[in-house]
């Protein structure tokens, strides 16, 4: 994927005390786009979400939302609205006054705030509930407020902070499919950070793969998956088998690797050149065994 760049951080480093939160991330977020930051805990996503939602300032760096720097801006002054997996609802609230609350805030007219918020109930599908205090919902009628009230600003950029992360399964796979398609009716702009490799593949357009304040690959999906740029990401993504080998010879279109007295040919890999050993990663989808 492609296109408009609408968000852009340069050269993010992030320290807290001693601890080096972030370093060097340069990443550009296209206008339109679901991208999914991956990565086990710890690995920065979440402080990468918090310095572009402006609840965390950058040590080192710059972020840029439509060419305009926006690195020590209030999270007010920015174009930007989080979901928390914590939800962070009011309990003493109707769902209607939790989801009407941003723009209340900003003095829209109570006509127009009636009319949004009912729009935006009925494409979360929770309409019916309008009137309920968000202590009488479920765990996933709540996610749904949450994001309600999110979009509801109508903010060029939605940061989802592993908002799924307290439901059970059966539930996010359910929203899964909510988020997919709220994502391409809404158009705005979401970074999702979760640690979950499902929900990373079914949900985004690009995936980036953080580990130890690095975004170590960013790419389409299936990018990511099959042609992983690092030992990290081979390992972390799904299930895979890896080998060491030798490069025997390289070719326009393909290499040649030994591998224990095995000639194994390979389409050729950008920037193999002048190596001498190689690792390969081997999806067991990609395995079949067969009688000679």
């Amino acid at each position: 994927m492609g296109g408009e760049v609408i968000l852009k951080t340069v050269d993010i480093w992030k320290w807290f005390g001693k601890v080096l939160a972030l370093r060097e991330i340069n990443l550009e977020v296209y206008r339109g786009e679901l991208l999914v930051l991956l990565g086990p805990s710890g690995s920065g996503k979440s402080t990468l979400l918090r310095i572009i939602g402006g609840l965390e300032f950058p040590s080192r760096g710059r972020v840029y939302m439509d060419g305009e720097d926006i690195t020590f801006y209030p999270p007010y002054k920015r174009d930007t609205s989080m979901v928390f997996q914590s939800l962070a609802l009011f309990p003493h609230m109707t769902v209607y006054d939790n989801v009407a609350y941003g723009l209340k805030i900003r003095k829209v007219p109570k006509d127009e705030i009636d009319r949004r918020v009912d729009e935006i109930l009925e494409l979360v599908k929770i309409r019916e509930l309008r009137d309920r205090k968000v202590t009488q919902l479920s765990g996933g009628q709540r996610q749904r407020v949450a994001i309600a009230r999110s979009l509801i600003l109508n903010p060029k950029v939605l940061l989802l902070d592993e908002p799924l992360g307290a439901l059970d399964l059966k539930l996010r796979k359910e929203l899964h499919v909510e988020l997919k398609r709220l994502h391409k009716e809404v158009g705005n702009t979401w970074i999702f950070v979760t640690h979950d490799q499902e929900e990373a593949l079914t949900l985004a357009d690009r995936i980036g793969i953080m580990n130890s304040g690095r975004i170590e690959q960013i790419g389409d999906k299936w990018d990511v998956y099959e042609r992983p740029s690092k030992m990290f990401v081979a390992d972390f993504i799904g299930e895979t088998n890896i080998i060491q080998g030798s490069i025997k010879k390289a070719y326009k279109d393909y290499i040649v690797i030994d591998w224990r007295g095995i000639e194994l040919y390979v389409p050729f890999i950008e920037g193999c050149e002048g190596s001498k050993e190689i690792y390969l990663s081997i999806r067991p989808e990609n395995i079949s065994i067969s009688k000679t």
